[in-house]
C-alpha cells in the first residue's frame, strides 16, 4: 500500500511477455522512478523496492535475499531475475503469505535496517493453527457420534456452526505470538544474554543448531553486545519457537497436565458450541494431553517470554513443570488476564509504545512472583489451593492499597497512574498498573498474616509502614538499577532484590510476632519508631550518604542490607 497516492494509480494487468510498459505519471510515483517506461522484469523490481507501507508477498518464490548471499545460495532459479536484497526494500513491513518469501539472512538484513518483518512460519502459522483445531475438534466430534452422544445426522451442521468462533480463537493465539516479539523488542540489547544462553542450552539438549538457523554465533552476539544490539525480530521468532517446542516436550509427560485447574485449558481450546454441551467428554479426547501441554506451552511463552523457563531453570535449579506451575500460580493469583486483555483493548487508542510498557511491568511482576513462589511454593500441592490461600488476600489489600502507602509511595503511585492517563489509558487500567511494584510484595503480607495470625488489613499497614519509615522504596529503585548486562550481574540484581524482600519480611515478621498491641498499624509504627532511635539513626545515615552518591553499586546496597537487618 503506498502513501498519499490515489487507488487508479495502482491499477493496470500487463503481459509479462511484453517487451516493455509505458508507466503513467501516478506509477512513477508510487513506485519512486523517473524511467516512462519498463521492462516486466524491470517493473517489478521496482515494485519490490517501491516506499510503500506494506509490501505482502503471496505467491511462490524468494524474492528477497541478504546481500551477502548469491542466488544460487537461495536456490530458487526462476526468481534470480526478480529477486532483490533486504537492504534495498523501501517498505515499512513486510508480510509473508506465502512461504519462503524470503531468505533469513534477507530477513536480518531487512530488520538491521529497521524494517519490520517476523519470519514465514509467523505469518502463516495461523494456517497450521487452524488446522490443529480442525482436526482435534473432528476427533472429539467422530467420538461423540460413535458413542451416540451425538447423532450422526447433527454432525455436519455443527461443524459448520463452529467456523466463525474456531476462527475468532485462532486469531487470538497469533495475536499473542506477535505481542510477544513485538515486548521483545523494546529493549533487544538488553535481552541478548539471556537469549545466547538460551541457544547454547538448546545446542547441548541436540535440539538447535544455529547455523541451520542463521543464528548468530558467539563472536556475532559479543560484536552486537559491543554495539548495543540485539536479536532482530526474525532470530527472535526461531527462539520463541523452540522455546515452545522445548516447553511442550518436558510437560507434555508431567503430572502437571494431570493437575484438575491446568487441565481445563483443554475445555477452553474448543468453540463454545462444544464446551457447553460436552465438556465432559472433552476428557475422554486421545490427544488431550497434547492439547494441554501446547495450550500451556503458547499461553506461557507467549506472556512470559522465549527465555523465561531456561532462565529460571539456570537461577533455581527448577525443573520445566515446576516453573510453569509456578508461572501459572503468579498469573492467576494476580488475576492478570483481565489486565492484559484490558491492555489489548486499547489498540489503535494508544501509542503501541505505551501498550508495551505497561505489559513489561505486567512482565516484572510475572517475574518477581514466580521466583517468589519456585523458592517458597514449589511443592506440588494442587494449583487451586494455593490460589485460594492467596488470592483473596491479594484482592484485599490491591482494592486498598492507597491507605497502606505512606506520603512519597503514595505519591509516587500517582504519578504513575497520571502519566498513564494523560496517555490516553482509561483510569482503572492505568491504576492497576500503577499498583503493580506495590503488590508483588503481597505475597508476603499474606505468608505473615497467616503465620502470625493477623489481618491482612493490619499486616499490609505494619508492611508498607515500615517500609515507608526506612524509604525502602528508593531503596528498591536502586536495587532495580543495577546493572544486568551479563548472567552474573542479573544473578546479583536477583540476589539483592531478594535480600531486600526477605530483610523487610523477616523485620515486618518480628514486629508483629513481639507487638502484642491492639493499636492500628500507623500507631505500631509509630511506637517501633520510637524505640529503635539509635538504630534507624546509623540506617538513615548510610541511607543519607547513598542518596549523595552519583551511582549506587551492590556494594553499598549490601552495607544498607546489613543495617536493615539489625533493625529486626
Amino acid at each position: 500500500r503506498s502513501r498519499g497516492v490515489p487507488d487508479r494509480a495502482r491499477q493496470g494487468v500487463f503481459s509479462r511477455a511484453s517487451k516493455s510498459i509505458a508507466l503513467s505519471p501516478q506509477t512513477r510515483a508510487v513506485l519512486d522512478v523517473t524511467a516512462e517506461t519498463m521492462t516486466p522484469q524491470e517493473l517489478m523490481r521496482a515494485i519490490l523496492k517501491a516506499p510503500v507501507d506494506l509490501f505482502y508477498n503471496g505467491g511462490i518464490g524468494t524474492y528477497i535475499k541478504a546481500s551477502t548471499q548469491s542466488h544460487a545460495d537461495v536456490g530458487d532459479k526462476a526468481t534470480d531475475a526478480l529477486r532483490i536484497n533486504g537492504n534495498e526494500l523501501r517498505c515499512k513491513v513486510v508480510a509473508e503469505g506465502g512461504n519462503l518469501g524470503a531468505t533469513q539472512l534477507g530477513r536480518v538484513e531487512y530488520a538491521q535496517m529497521g524494517g519490520r518483518i517476523c519470519t514465514d512460519a509467523i505469518d502463516n502459522s495461523a494456517g497450521v493453527d487452524c488446522s490443529d483445531h480442525e482436526v482435534n475438534i473432528k476427533i472429539l466430534v467422530n467420538a461423540l457420534v460413535e458413542s451416540l452422544v451425538l447423532p450422526a445426522s447433527e454432525r455436519d451442521a455443527l461443524l459448520a456452526e463452529m467456523t466463525e468462533e474456531v476462527g475468532l480463537l485462532v486469531l487470538e493465539d497469533n495475536y499473542y505470538q506477535t505481542q510477544a516479539l513485538s515486548v521483545s523488542g523494546v529493549n533487544p540489547s538488553r535481552l541478548l544474554d539471556v537469549q545466547a544462553r538460551f541457544m547454547r542450552a538448546q545446542e547441548r539438549a541436540g535440539r538447535l543448531n544455529r547455523a541451520v538457523e542463521y543464528l548468530p554465533n558467539d563472536e556475532e552476539i559479543a560484536s552486537r553486545r559491543a554495539g548495543k544490539k540485539g536479536l532482530t525480530a526474525p532470530e527472535r521468532a526461531v527462539l520463541l519457537a523452540y522455546s515452545k517446542m522445548d516447553l511442550f516436550d518436558n510437560i507434555v509427560k508431567t503430572p502437571l497436565v494431570d493437575d484438575a485447574y491446568v487441565a481445563q485449558c483443554l475445555v477452553e481450546y474448543f468453540p463454545s458450541t462444544l464446551r457447553e454441551r460436552f465438556s465432559s467428554q472433552m476428557f475422554n479426547h486421545p490427544l488431550k494431553r497434547e492439547i494441554i501441554a501446547t495450550v500451556v506451552a503458547n499461553a506461557t511463552i507467549n506472556r512470559a517470554g522465549s527465555t523465561f523457563i531456561n532462565r529460571f531453570r539456570e537461577e533455581t535449579g527448577a525443573d520445566t513443570a515446576q516453573i510453569t506451575r509456578c508461572y501459572i500460580l503468579a498469573r492467576d493469583v494476580f488475576d492478570l488476564n483481565p489486565l492484559w486483555k484490558a491492555i489489548e483493548s486499547l489498540d489503535n487508542m494508544v501509542p503501541a509504545a505505551v501498550q508495551n510498557d505497561m505489559l513489561i511491568s505486567i512482565g516484572r511482576l510475572v517475574q518477581r512472583a514466580t521466583q517468589w513462589f519456585l523458592r517458597r511454593r514449589a511443592q506440588t500441592m494442587p494449583i487451586a489451593d494455593v490460589i485460594a490461600v492467596f488470592k483473596p488476600g491479594v484482592a484485599t489489600v490491591a482494592a486498598s492499597l492507597e491507605q497502606f502507602l505512606n506520603g512519597s509511595d503514595l505519591q509516587a503511585l500517582k504519578a504513575a497512574e497520571t502519566a498513564l492517563t494523560q496517555q490516553g489509558v482509561p483510569t482503572t487500567t492505568a491504576h492497576a498498573i500503577a499498583q503493580l511494584d506495590a503488590m508483588y510484595s503481597v505475597l508476603d503480607i499474606v505468608e505473615i498474616a497467616q503465620e502470625t495470625k493477623r489481618e491482612i488489613a493490619l499486616t499490609a499497614g505494619v508492611y508498607f509502614g515500615l517500609g515507608g519509615k526506612l524509604d525502602l522504596r528508593w531503596v528498591a529503585q536502586q536495587v532495580a538499577a543495577l546493572p544486568t548486562d551479563t548472567h552474573w550481574q542479573g544473578l546479583a540484581r536477583t540476589a539483592a532484590r531478594e535480600d531486600l524482600a526477605n530483610n523487610q519480611r523477616q523485620l515486618v515478621q518480628s514486629f508483629l510476632n513481639h507487638n502484642t498491641s491492639q493499636a492500628d498499624a500507623a500507631t505500631m509504627v509509630q511506637a517501633w519508631e520510637a524505640e529503635r532511635e539509635i538504630g534507624l539513626k546509623s540506617y538513615r545515615d548510610i541511607t543519607v550518604d547513598l542518596k549523595a552518591a552519583r551511582e549506587t553499586d551492590l556494594a553499598m546496597l549490601s552495607v544498607l542490607s546489613r543495617e536493615l537487618r539489625a533493625l529486626g
